[in-house]
Formats: structure tokens, sequence, C-alpha cells
């Protein structure tokens, strides 16, 4: 198994690398250094000398790649790539390119523990509701609560997360007055501004994913070795609990792993509508002011989560079933 992790971790560092090379490229096509410091200075009256200390002071006033290094002499180690690319697999992400942001590496730090309180919860509860959920229909298969389970789950899938913000935010904040409309606290108070946003964050996903989940389960419900068990005696709910849900486990870890880089980087829509500061309202944020920097970095981030999640997937499947063998 350590072989196929390292060999594994060597594919992820390739990619990466990759991402990261074609994002650099692609960002630094769209706009200049220049481009970015009179985007950043803003209203102030743009000189020359003005453009020169904002390069300066964020590194940008040297070549952006080697070959334009080259050129000049210099060496590899003295180009934007290196400082604001390459850096970032040392995790030093240097400073925003916002006058009033700050160093990136803090704001990352600080707001992932922010994130991890929504989307830890939102995770482990959405992976056992909606198991639980795929089971109830599937051991009703073929009766009205199936059927009307289904319509349930088509519905709400059908329906935009959007929705349940805005009617979630105005039934139970300003109508029923259990929970504040957005905002965030430190420490345990910050329990009663994060109660709303998992619970509507739970209910947008909960009819797709249960959904999935009963397809998963009902594949496996024909199979030889859930006869074999009938057969043996067994009750509709332990041949469900005992061997069909074990064997869809597989399916359904990988469903769920797809997941797992958004609980280290946060739900956009849900942070930005709940004033959550955390890593999603972050990005969205940067975006809105066109901050490079931070867009950089997450996307890097972003990646790099993506196949260390899939890696860790891979080795659940050793767990899940003793059969499959990493080679």
């Amino acid at each position: 198994m350590l072989r196929y992790i390292l060999r594994r971790l060597a594919y992820g560092f390739v990619i990466l690398l990759g991402v990261n090379l074609v994002t650099f490229v692609l960002f630094f096509q769209v706009n200049t250094p220049d481009d970015m410091a009179r985007l950043n200075i803003g209203g102030k009256r743009v000189t020359p000398e003005l453009i020169e200390k904002w390069k300066a002071e964020r590194g940008y006033n040297k070549p952006t790649l080697w070959n334009e290094a080259r050129k000049g002499s210099e060496r590899l180690t003295d180009t934007i790539f290196w400082d604001r690319s390459v850096s970032l697999f040392a995790l030093r992400f240097g400073r925003a390119d916002a006058e009033s942001a700050g160093d990136i590496g803090a704001e990352v730090k600080t707001r992932m523990a922010v994130s991890l309180q929504l989307a830890l919860p939102v995770f482990l509860l959405q992976l056992l509701v909606s198991t639980v959920a795929a089971l109830v229909l599937v051991f009703f298969r073929a009766t009205r609560i199936d059927f009307w389970g289904v319509v349930l789950c088509v519905v709400a899938l059908s329906i935009s997360s959007l929705f349940y913000i805005v009617v979630g935010q105005y039934f139970f904040a300003r109508v029923l007055k259990l929970a504040p409309v957005s905002g965030y606290a430190e420490g345990l108070s910050a329990a009663k501004f994060l109660l709303l946003p998992i619970a509507l964050s739970l209910l947008a996903r909960l009819g797709a994913e249960a959904r999935l989940y009963r397809a998963m389960l009902l594949e496996e419900i024909g199979k030889d070795y859930v006869r074999t068990a009938r057969a043996k005696g067994l009750s509709e709910a332990l041949v469900l609990g005992r061997h069909v849900l074990r064997n869809a486990l597989i399916p359904i870890l990988t469903s769920a792993g797809g997941y797992l880089p958004y609980v280290f980087l946060g739900s956009l829509v849900f942070e930005s509508f709940f004033g959550i500061p955390g890593l999603g309202s972050y990005v969205i944020d940067a975006i809105g002011g066109q901050d490079f920097a931070i867009v950089r970095t997450m996307v890097f981030l972003g990646s790099a989560l993506y196949i260390l999640s899939f890696i860790l997937i891979d080795i659940a499947y050793t767990w899940v079933d003793p059969r499959v063998r990493l080679g």
C-alpha cells in the first residue's frame, strides 16, 4: 500500500504542478503586473512611480517567467513565478494584492478554522442522514413511502440552495426569531450563528444525496449474496444493514469524498449569505475585488485537497472491503 500511496502522491504532484503553471500563465495573460497595480491603486491618481512602488512592495517588479529572466541573466528564483507560484508548494502564500489586505497564509489559517465549524458538521450529518433516509426508502421499496420519498427528493434537489437560504432566513430568523439572520462570534457563541446555515445546507443537499444513495443500495439488493442472506432467515432490516449497506459503502464513499475539499475550503454561498468569515467568503471577496493572489492561492489549495481526498478514499476502500488491494 505504501508504494501505491507514494506513486499516487507523485502523480498528484505532477498534476498539481501542471494546474499551478496553467493557472499562473492564464492569470498573467489576463492582467500584467502593471494592470494589477492600476486596479488595486484604484481611484487614486495613478502615476508610474506609484505603479513601481506597488509592484516592488509585492514582488511584481521581477520577470514573470524563466524565459524572461534568462534574457536579463536573472535566475529562476528571481522571477514572479518562483515567488508567487512555486512557493505555494512550501505553503508560503505571500501577501494579497489589495492595499487593505495582509498575509494570505495568516488569513487562510484563521478562516479555515471557521469554515470547519460550518462544513464539518454538514459533511458528517449529510452522510449519516442521507444514508439512513436511503435505507428507509429501500426498506419500503415499491410502496407509497418509497414513491413519495423519491418525489420529495426530486423536488428538494430541483430547488436552488438560494431558495433555502432566503426562505430560511425569513422564516426562522425574522419571523420566528430562532436564530440571527447573519453574523459570527468566537467560541461557544458561534453555535447560534451556525445552527441555521448548517440545517439549511443539510436540507439543500439531502434530496440529491438520499436519491443517489438509494440507487446505489438498489443495485445491491438483487445480488446473489442478498438472496443467500434472506434464505438463512435474516430479517430485511439485518440484510440491509449488515450486507447491502456494507457492499454499497464503496460508491457512497466515492460520492461523499468529492465533498471533502469543501469541508476545508468552506461553502461560497452559505458563508457569503450568512456573513461567516470563512474561506468561502474570503474567495468571494477576492473575486469581487479582483485580488488575483488570493484566487491563485485558493485554486492551488483546492486542487491539492481534491488530490489528497481521492487518495484518502482509495485507502478507505481497503477498510470498507478487505478484498480491495492497492497495488
